[in-house]
């Protein structure tokens, strides 16, 4: 197996989106004929991934306590392409491909720490990179295409998001270097824009962090129903 590849374990299984309702519950129709509710493991709009009728998968797994018998995971979107809408799975697909250093802008460095509170600082990034020298990484999850292989970012009005484009400046104010990491989990999307149109704020502070030296990622994680496999990057435009 490719060490591109993160696999679903247990393997996902399919049906057909019935409805997403209350943000996290989801009503699909299995494969095997059973209707059942799962947990949908993403806030925003989904919009483009969300439409009933769609094709879908799921990762089912029977646990003590749980309440729901498992997560939405994949689904073929609007207008095209599979996409992960679990948006926790950007995270772990950047953790394990920093680790490999398959994100050749970030891959100088020799240690990777998640969930890291800077001193003095109010949020937590997602990753700290060091050895030599530190960077600061912030990771994004997009899943809206708007139709020409464009995705868009974000897909709801983000206070965090924009919350983090502002310390993410401020660190590169203070000359350390600072990464706004989209992670790209659609296989339509080809090149990535701020969704200026969903959320103005947003556009107008990526805007601004990149012209005070914030680097601006996009890369390319194609959702598959075996796995997650890193590509490569895709330009953004700004």
């Amino acid at each position: 197996m490719s060490e591109r590849l993160l696999p679903f374990t247990p393997a996902l299984q399919g049906g057909v989106l019935q409805r997403r309702y209350k943000r996290f519950l989801a009503d699909v129709l299995l494969d095997d004929g059973r209707e059942i509710t799962v947990h949908c493991p993403n806030t925003g709009s989904m919009k483009g991934c969300a439409v009933p009728g769609s094709r879908v998968w799921l990762r089912l797994e029977q646990k003590a306590g749980r309440k729901l018998p498992g997560s939405w995971e994949l689904v073929e979107s609007q207008p095209g392409g599979l996409a992960c809408i679990h948006s926790a799975r950007a995270n772990t697909v950047v953790a394990r491909a920093l680790a490999l250093k398959l994100i050749t802008p970030l891959a100088g460095y020799d240690h990777v720490r998640a969930e890291v509170r800077l001193p003095g600082g109010e949020s937590r990034f997602d990753f700290l990179l060091s050895g030599p020298g530190e960077c600061v990484v912030e990771v994004k999850s997009v899943t809206m295409a708007v139709g020409g292989g464009v995705g868009a970012f974000p897909d709801a009005v983000s206070l965090r998001g924009q919350k983090h484009l502002r310390e993410l400046t401020d660190l590169a104010d203070q000359g350390r270097r600072a990464c706004l990491l989209f992670c790209v989990m659609h296989a339509g999307i080809e090149q990535v824009r701020p969704a200026d149109e969903v959320d103005p704020e947003y556009g107008r502070l990526l805007r601004l962090a990149a012209a005070r030296g914030v680097e601006i990622i996009a890369w390319s994680v194609i959702p598959r129903p075996q796995g997650l496999e890193v590509a490569g990057q895709l330009p953004v435009t700004l």
